[in-house]
């Protein structure tokens, strides 16, 4: 009983982090510091801090710059510990992981901080080691830091014409707007899936059992994807759609944002032009 309960607990979990993670449009309408740029210069803003970012040799600044995003994502009445779960989950632990071969002698010589055996195997932790996982791990989190700051405060439907702008390639473009509409159904049918498992099987009996009710959903699910994909087009193409995402909204820029983009260009220019940082 308390695995069937861990198990369904864990799909609806996953499900509604996925939702309120991709979907949600909630920030995006608030009045915030972020919300009230115009989406070219936040573009072009979060874009030249990346590449300071990319640039950048001392931690110290990555640092910084990290510490201006959480600025940032509070101007933007973001919530923090909701932009923090949405920041250190996936992408910064998955580099953690990465990095953690570097910590040996192996692959980074150096002056020895901590000496250990396993199974047999000495391992030694150097500094040189430790400085560049920890240098590895700040830059990729203050990266996805600045990028999702960027999808919360931005409707993803004025991001998408935002990238037209800037000549992104149309197929591009269209290929993300499509995902981004096709993960809500994906979860729905996820969902609605395991719903009618258990109202019509409870449990299952045996692993070979339920191997098979797993691949012939997998089965079911990758068709209905496919029919589904060609009829979703068939309409858009009927109705006129050519490719382009169109919104009523109209891009207004202000003095603030060529105020922010002129301090990130100056960034930039100090960290790869002086290199002073």
């Amino acid at each position: 009983m308390s695995k069937r309960r861990f198990i369904r607990s864990s799909i609806l979990a996953v499900c509604s982090f996925i939702r309120e993670s991709v979907l949600s449009d909630a920030y995006a309408a608030k009045k915030g510091l972020l919300q009230a740029r115009d989406a070219r210069f936040k573009l072009l803003i979060i874009f030249t801090l990346l590449l300071a970012v990319l640039f950048s040799k001392n931690i110290i600044f990555i640092l910084s710059i990290y510490g201006l995003c959480l600025l940032f994502a509070l101007a933007s009445s973001i919530n923090i510990a909701f932009f923090l779960k949405r920041t250190w989950i996936f992408m910064p632990l998955f580099s953690l992981f990465i990095a953690l071969p570097a910590l040996f002698d192996i692959f980074s010589p150096g002056q020895p901080l901590v000496s250990f055996r396993i199974f047999g195997l000495s391992l030694i932790i150097t500094r040189q080691g430790l400085m560049s996982a920890i240098f590895f791990f700040v830059r990729v989190l203050t990266s996805v830091s600045l990028c999702v700051l960027l999808a919360l405060t931005t409707r993803h439907y004025v991001l998408l014409k935002a990238l037209r702008i800037f000549r992104v390639p149309q197929v591009f473009v269209m290929t993300l707007g499509m995902c981004y509409r096709y993960i809500y159904l994906f979860i729905e049918v996820v969902q609605n899936t395991y719903l009618a498992i258990r109202s019509r099987v409870e449990f299952v009996s045996s692993l070979k059992h339920g191997q098979g009710i797993v691949a012939g959903n997998i089965a079911s699910l990758w068709q209905r994807s496919y029919v589904l994909q060609n009829q979703v087009y068939s309409a858009m193409l009927s109705r006129g759609y050519m490719a382009e995402p169109k919104t009523m909204d109209e891009f207004h820029m202000s003095i603030k944002d060529w105020i922010f983009l002129a301090m990130a260009i100056l960034i930039l220019v100090l960290v790869y032009g002086k290199n002073i940082i």
